[in-house]
């Protein structure tokens, strides 16, 4: 989701090679010849404004993991959002909503790539055992292929919190750049706070600089939006894209208010420390700082791919991620082929046989993709009815929850 280039053409090794002033090396990476001539190849067959979803990007621009799998980042610091329904306070609840959105952003593969496109009917599952012996789970589905959607539902019945949403993404070449527009939305739900209804939040874009003239950057721009009718809190978000004269790299600001009513002021970096200043008392408090806390991630646990399904992001994928960590690109462009290849086989059955693809977890509802689950109150059944739903059958693998 962090971007769609890894480099642009150019020389290895030069004293003009070194990362822009104000931003992280990570964010840019440098192409071998090789790789700069095809990016030089790719580049000569585009034109500005023009839809790269049919686009074929070659494979060491790869992140070697699914789009379904790298939304798991805005769940990986939990500790932000669990026992936010025991706060009375509903601006407390809000903020500590966009808590846990804002610390998803640090999370990326050094340099600027992109994860893989997900095929339809592709899903990935994954759950997240917490030292206080509770446990989160989730899934995502990609449910439509024209245009791609991919819908995801994460819950931690323990811990009272819900989270659903759908990713649109939609890719445009600008010249000197790639545009990620990130259509969709969070929706997230405080079980144990029903009366706050959904906090919903949208995405801010994503560029690739620089891949003509100039230095490669991975920046998010553009404006997103956290809302909780119920309460009348609602945050604009701006996140700043560097000028070229002026202005820092990652910058983020924005305003929390209630109705009309302004609340506080958000300042500082996605990458690094976020800040939220009361607009009442004047004080200021962290809402993320990667520095300090960006390393304590949740981890999770996925079944080993030989007990995985075929359609499974991990086992679907595996030849070519095996074949980008052993950096062999002919093996990757060949694995990634045969995995696209087979895709359009089951298309072309599909639209001969006049049968649609019927999604498998999700089911579209009032323009929604929304869980196949009738969910428990009872938080214990509530796990066991999620487990059922998302394992049928469990990996022989799978440690028994607690």
């Amino acid at each position: 989701m962090m971007g769609l280039f890894k480099g642009r053409p150019r020389a290895v090794s030069s004293a003009d090679d070194k990362a822009p002033e104000d931003t992280n090396p990570d964010d840019t990476s440098i192409l071998d010849e090789d790789e700069g001539s095809i990016i030089l190849s790719l580049i000569s067959q585009l034109r500005v404004g023009m839809d790269l979803s049919k686009v074929t990007f070659p494979t060491f621009v790869l992140e070697p993991r699914s789009m379904l799998e790298r939304i798991t980042d805005f769940m990986a610091h939990p500790d932000l959002i669990f026992g936010a329904e025991l706060c009375d306070d509903p601006e407390e609840r809000f903020m500590r909503v966009l808590q846990y959105y804002l610390a998803g952003w640090h999370i990326k593969p050094k340099g600027v790539k992109k994860p893989y496109n997900p095929v339809l009917g592709e899903f990935f599952r994954c759950r997240f055992d917490y030292p206080n012996g509770t446990h989160g789970f989730y899934i995502a589905e990609q449910v439509s292929h024209h245009p791609p959607v991919s819908a995801f539902y994460y819950i931690s019945p323990a811990n009272k919190v819900a989270i659903l949403g759908e990713l649109r993404p939609k890719s445009k070449f600008l010249g000197n750049s790639v545009s990620t527009q990130m259509d969709g939305e969070n929706r997230v739900y405080l079980l144990g706070r029903p009366e706050d209804g959904e906090y919903v939040i949208t995405m801010p874009n994503m560029y690739a600089r620089g891949i003509l003239f100039g230095k490669m950057v991975l920046e998010l721009g553009d404006s997103c939006a956290a809302n909780n009718q119920r309460h009348g809190y609602h945050a604009d978000l701006e996140f700043k894209t560097k000028g070229f004269f002026s202005g820092t790299y990652n910058a983020i600001a924005g305003r929390v208010k209630r109705g009309q009513t302004d609340v506080g002021e958000i300042s500082g970096k996605w990458s690094a420390l976020m800040e939220f200043k009361n607009t009442k008392t004047g004080e200021k408090r962290p809402l993320f700082d990667a520095y300090k806390n960006g390393n304590n991630i949740a981890p999770k646990w996925v079944p080993p791919e030989s007990e995985q399904e075929p359609y499974e992001s991990r086992r679907l994928w595996k030849d070519l991620t095996h074949a980008i960590q052993a950096r062999d690109m002919d093996a990757a462009t060949e694995a990634k082929s045969a995995v696209e290849n087979a895709q359009r086989e089951l298309r072309t059955k599909r639209d001969e046989s006049g049968k649609q693809h019927q999604s498998r977890f999700f089911q579209l509802q009032d323009g929604r993709w929304v869980p196949k689950l009738a969910l428990p109150q009872d938080s214990e059944e509530a796990v066991k009815a999620v487990q059922d739903w998302i394992w049928p059958s469990a990996p022989a693998s799978a440690p028994s929850p607690a």
